[in-house]
């Protein structure tokens, strides 16, 4: 199992057959991406390519890992692998917290 920190993002929506995603860096350095294909379509198993992480979700999760992106901190990238539980993650909260 992996536990990377993430430092950054930058939200990419291409045109053509491309689907939106989302990359994930840590320091100077790429550790993976978020890869939201259309609703109802047979995801795609996790997969590792060389240091990165590409984690397969459908669109109507968009919302959520955006979300959490901008208003958790801090924040992980959960590699367990292509057959495990993978995903972004917070650290423990503790309950009824008010900002």
């Amino acid at each position: 199992m992996k536990l990377i920190k993430i430092d950054k993002y930058t939200v990419m929506y291409s045109s053509n057959k491309f689907y939106p995603r989302i990359w994930l860096k840590k320091g100077k350095k790429w550790i993976g991406q978020l890869i939201f294909k259309p609703n109802g379509v047979k995801l795609p198993k996790d997969r590792k390519s060389g240091d990165s992480f590409n984690l397969y979700y459908h669109m109507e999760e968009y919302p959520n890992a955006i979300d959490l992106l901008r208003n958790e901190k801090p924040m992980y990238l959960l590699w367990v692998g292509s057959s495990g539980e993978n995903g972004i993650k917070t650290t423990d909260e503790i309950v009824g917290k008010k900002d």
